[in-house]
């Protein structure tokens, strides 16, 4: 049920959401995403770390990022330059590199 244009009422009344920044967030900045790096090591949680570094290298959703397995990231005793995985919303395949910080990260 809406209200009506004509209801005194309601004149002064302010939706919940104005001033609510609409649309999608702007990326992270280098200057951000150094920031995050250097609290994450500073707290020693190597696996958020890890995960915020293959976050930021593959721009996969959250729920694809938790599903890797060990297998899809490392070949043997070393960690691969390059990883695919299927996205669970779409289905296609993603290939991705994994530059050396993350792999450094992972390694820890």
């Amino acid at each position: 049920m809406t209200y009506s244009q004509f209801d005194p009422a309601s004149q002064n009344r302010v939706p919940w959401n104005f001033g609510a920044k609409i649309g999608p967030k702007r990326p992270f900045n280098q200057k951000q995403i150094w920031a995050i790096r250097f609290f994450l090591d500073r707290e020693e949680r190597i696996r958020d770390r890890a995960l915020f570094d293959l976050a930021i290298d593959s721009k996969l959703r959250g729920c694809d990022l938790v599903e890797l397995k060990i297998g899809d990231l490392v070949s043997g005793p070393e960690i691969r330059t390059r990883a695919t995985i299927t996205q669970r919303k779409t289905g296609r395949p993603v290939q991705f590199e994994i530059a050396s910080d993350a792999r450094a990260s992972l390694f820890a």
